[in-house]
């Protein structure tokens, strides 16, 4: 498994996690063109679309206490969203710059939004469920272990048609879903509206986190802190602040972020699954 690092739900601020082997990146000159492209394209879907957008669908920036963060919010029956992991060639994206050159090279498709979609191991496969386009790459698991991703209860987040949700993985089986994407992490920050009960309100463990919920209304929030945060704080901000019954985790130091709209594209580490909102270029 990728992460080596104590779980964060104990006072212990000098945790720190290692990293797996460095990542196949494009070119330097390459992957800035590309993110340059990338930009236009998303320029372009909104003045064919004109030069409108969905409230519910932007990124926002969004403060609680002195946490900051960065809040997308989508409804998956108007946009796609999909988990991806290796291309068609077997190998590991790693970076969202890989990942929209290959959506380009198929389909003229390109990211609006991608996140890194869960913890990986060393050659960057899933830890857990892995489902992309109906294909089970990755069983789920259900045995214990060490680290944040078996901090019980974890869960999965999945994708079926125009509906998301994110269940914990014993509720997850019971409900028998074959979804068209998948992908496990842990631990759950929210679990039927209530904070994950390990999570400790004056820990002082801060990590850059990132992670997902879906609210009663279907919509998808994908949430970045902006900086070191508690794993208590940041389950709260999706209970409280996005109404989000359930939430999970997806990854703490390396969490990153591709928000074309807004010129950022992170690059701070290599990524294993990688969750994606996808658009299309018209005709």
């Amino acid at each position: 498994m990728k992460r080596k690092a104590p779980i964060e739900t104990v006072n212990n601020s000098a945790d720190r996690p290692s990293f797996g082997r460095g990542g196949h990146r494009l070119s330097g000159w390459t992957a800035l063109i590309f993110r340059i492209l990338s930009w236009a394209m998303v320029a372009a879907v909104l003045i064919f679309a004109g030069g409108t957008v969905m409230a519910a669908e932007s990124c926002r920036d969004l403060a609680r206490g002195a946490d900051r963060y960065t809040v997308c919010s989508f409804d998956p029956a108007a946009r796609p969203i999909r988990i991806y992991d290796f291309d068609p060639q077997g190998a590991a994206y790693q970076s969202f710059d890989r990942l929209a050159l290959q959506l380009w090279r198929e389909h003229r498709n390109f990211p609006l939004f991608a996140t890194n979609g869960g913890m990986y191991r060393d050659d960057y496969s899933a830890v857990g469920l892995l489902v992309e386009n109906g294909i089970e790459r990755r069983a789920i698991s259900t045995r214990g272990g060490w680290g944040n991703f078996h901090l019980q209860p974890n869960g999965v987040f999945f994708v079926d048609g125009d509906k998301a949700g994110v269940l914990d993985t014993q509720a997850y089986l019971r409900a028998g879903i074959k979804p068209a994407y998948a992908t496990q992490s842990g631990p759950m920050l929210v679990v039927d509206g209530k904070i994950h009960p390990t999570f400790l309100a004056d820990s002082d463990s801060f990590k850059r986190r990132n992670g997902v919920g879906v609210d009663a209304a279907g919509r998808v929030h994908f949430v970045i802190s902006e900086g070191g945060v508690r794993f208590y704080d940041f389950a709260a901000l999706f209970r409280h602040e996005l109404q989000c019954a359930n939430a999970l985790f997806l990854d703490g130091s390396i969490s990153s972020v591709h928000i074309p709209e807004r010129r950022r594209s992170d690059r701070f580490f290599p990524m294993g699954p990688i969750i994606a909102v996808v658009g299309s270029v018209p005709d």
